[in-house]
C-alpha cells in the first residue's frame, strides 16, 4: 500500500482534471464565503471583530478563558435626544489600544472629555487596579470612538478554547486546514 493509499489520495488520482479543478474551486469557495461572511458581520454589528475569545482570567467570574464573545458597536453613545449616554458604568467592553490582543474590560467611570466626545475608564472584575497602566502613556481614559471595538452583547461559554488551541499549537492550525482541504478535495458530488 503506497502513501497515497494510506492517505485516501488515490482518489484524488482517480478524477480527471476537470473535477479536481472544480474540488478546488469549491474549497475557495468555502473559504471565501466564510471571510464574507465575517466581513458581513463586521459592517452589521459596526466592529472590526465582531466576536473575540476571552483569553485571561481577568474578567472572572464574568468571562472564564475561552468564552467566546459577540460585540454590537452601533450607535452605542447617542440617546434619543441626539447626546451621549449609550456606555454605561458596568457595562463590559472590549478595546484595543494599539496592542495585538484586544482586552475584555468593565466601564468603572465615564468622562466626557473636551476634544473627545466621550471617555471610559475601564478594570477587569479579577484585577485590583484600573487599566490605566494597560493604557498608552500618558492616558488616563479611553477614547470611546477610537480605542472601544464594541460592547458585550452575549457569549457562548468555553466555544472559543478551540481558537486558544490553534494559536498556542500553531501546528495544530495548520493541520486542520490541510485536513480540511483534503475532505473538500476529496468529497464526490
Amino acid at each position: 500500500m503506497s502513501l497515497l493509499d494510506s492517505l485516501g489520495l488515490s482518489e484524488l488520482r482517480r478524477l480527471n482534471v476537470r473535477q479536481q479543478l472544480s474540488q478546488i474551486l469549491n474549497f475557495a469557495l468555502i473559504l471565501a464565503t466564510a471571510f464574507m461572511l465575517w466581513k458581513g458581520l463586521s459592517i452589521a454589528t459596526d466592529s472590526p471583530s465582531p466576536i473575540v475569545v476571552v483569553l485571561s482570567g481577568s474578567m472572572e467570574p464574568a468571562f472564564q478563558r475561552g468564552d467566546l464573545l459577540f460585540l454590537w458597536n452601533r450607535n452605542l453613545d447617542m440617546n434619543k435626544e441626539g447626546g451621549f449616554g449609550g456606555t454605561q458604568v458596568g457595562e463590559i467592553v472590549v478595546y484595543n489600544t494599539g496592542t495585538a490582543i484586544p482586552i475584555v474590560h468593565r466601564v468603572v467611570r465615564r468622562h466626557k472629555g473636551e476634544t473627545t466626545p466621550f471617555n471610559l475608564l475601564t478594570k477587569g472584575d479579577n484585577n485590583n487596579a484600573d487599566d490605566i497602566e494597560l493604557y498608552p502613556h500618558g492616558q488616563w481614559y479611553l477614547d470611546r470612538e477610537k480605542e472601544v471595538i464594541g460592547s458585550v452583547v452575549g457569549y457562548v461559554p468555553f466555544v472559543g478554547y478551540v481558537t486558544i488551541m490553534l494559536s498556542e499549537h500553531p501546528w495544530m492550525k495548520t493541520a486542520l486546514l490541510g485536513i480540511m482541504g483534503l475532505l473538500v478535495v476529496l468529497q464526490r458530488e
